[in-house]
C-alpha cells in the first residue's frame, strides 16, 4: 500500500496546513478514511488547527510530541513506539471523527540541529522509513504536514514517504520554492524520493490579473501536473484554521464554494493516489 503524503513547498506562506486540515476533515466526513496527520513543523500549525490551545498545552507537558519521540527515538536510542505520540480523534468536525495527530512544537528545531551536530542523520532516515512502514499498515492515508525550507527531517519525510503534494501561491516567490524542490529531487537520485502527486495552485485572488497570469503559467509546464482546482482565498478557509470550541458541520467550517473545492481537490488526490498503486 502506498498512503504516505508529504506536502510540502520550500517557501512558507503558501497555506499548506490550512490546506492539510482541509484535506484531511474532507478524507473523514466524505471518504470515511482514517488519516494520521504527523506534524513536522516547529511552528506547529496544523496541532493547533486539530486541537483546542488547553489540550494540546497538556500533550506537551505531557511529554507526547513528535519532538520527544524523535528525541528518545533517534538521539537516546530507546525503544519509543510512535503511537504512543499519537493524540486520537482530533478536528472539530463533528463528522470527521478519524483523525489522529502527532502534535509538534517549537523544540523540533533545536532536535534537527542535535542531529545535525552528532551526524545522526542516517540514524534519523532508519526512524523514518520504519515509522512511515508501520504507519501505512494501520492508516488509509498518511499526511506529513512538513517544515518550509529544507530541513534534515523534511529531507528524510521526502525521500522516505511514497508521494509528495506541492501547495503554491500563484506569484513569483512561491513558484521559486517549487522549482527548489525539483532541482532537489533530481540530486543523488540513487538516495530515493517520493513520487509527486502534482502541485495545488492555493489562496488564488479571482480579482487578481496576476495571479490569473501565474496560474496559467504553472498549468503549461505538464510536470507541475496541477490539479485542476484552484483554490480560492475565501474567509472560511482562512478562519478555518482556528478551533471552535463547539463542534460543527463540515458545512459550517467549508461553507459554499470553500467546501466544493475541498471535495474536488481531495475526490482528485485520492484519485491520484490510487493510479499511482496500480502503476506499481
Amino acid at each position: 500500500m502506498r498512503n504516505t503524503i508529504t506536502v510540502m513547498n520550500a517557501k512558507g506562506g503558501v497555506g499548506k496546513s490550512t490546506l492539510v486540515l482541509g484535506i484531511a476533515e474532507t478524507l473523514s466526513t466524505y471518504h470515511r478514511k482514517k488519516v494520521l496527520v504527523i506534524d513536522s513543523d516547529a511552528q506547529a500549525s496544523i496541532s493547533h488547527m486539530l486541537t483546542p490551545s488547553e489540550q494540546l498545552d497538556a500533550i506537551r507537558a505531557q511529554g507526547r510530541t513528535i519532538v520527544e519521540y524523535l528525541i528518545a527515538a533517534v538521539l537516546k536510542e530507546e525503544p519509543a513506539r510512535w503511537e504512543d505520540f499519537v493524540v486520537t480523534g482530533t478536528s472539530d468536525v463533528d463528522d470527521a471523527r478519524s483523525i489522529d495527530l502527532v502534535p509538534s512544537d517549537t523544540h523540533l528545531t533545536l532536535f534537527e540541529r542535535e542531529v545535525s551536530k552528532r551526524d545522526y542523520e542516517v540514524r534519523l532516515r532508519k526512524i523514518v522509513r520504519t515509522w512511515v512502514a508501520e504507519a501505512k499498515s494501520t492508516y488509509d492515508l498518511v499526511l506529513i504536514d512538513s517544515a518550509p525550507g529544507l530541513s534534515v527531517l523534511t529531507e528524510c519525510w521526502l525521500r522516505e514517504a511514497d508521494f509528495y503534494l506541492s501547495p503554491t501561491k500563484p506569484d513569483h516567490i512561491s513558484t521559486r520554492g517549487l522549482k527548489f524542490l525539483r532541482q532537489f529531487r533530481q540530486r543523488d537520485p540513487d538516495m530515493g524520493f517520493a513520487e509527486p502527486l502534482g502541485v495545488i495552485v492555493n489562496m488564488k485572488d479571482l480579482h487578481s490579473t496576476d495571479d490569473e497570469q501565474y496560474d496559467r503559467w504553472l498549468r503549461k509546464d505538464a510536470e507541475n501536473r496541477c490539479f485542476p482546482i484552484s483554490v480560492v482565498r475565501a474567509s472560511p478557509l482562512q478562519a478555518a484554521g482556528h478551533f471552535s470550541p463547539r463542534p460543527r458541520s463540515y458545512w459550517a467550517k467549508y461553507p459554499g464554494n470553500t467546501g466544493d473545492q475541498l471535495r474536488q481537490l481531495t475526490a482528485d488526490l485520492l484519485s491520484r493516489v490510487a493510479a499511482a498503486q496500480k502503476r506499481a
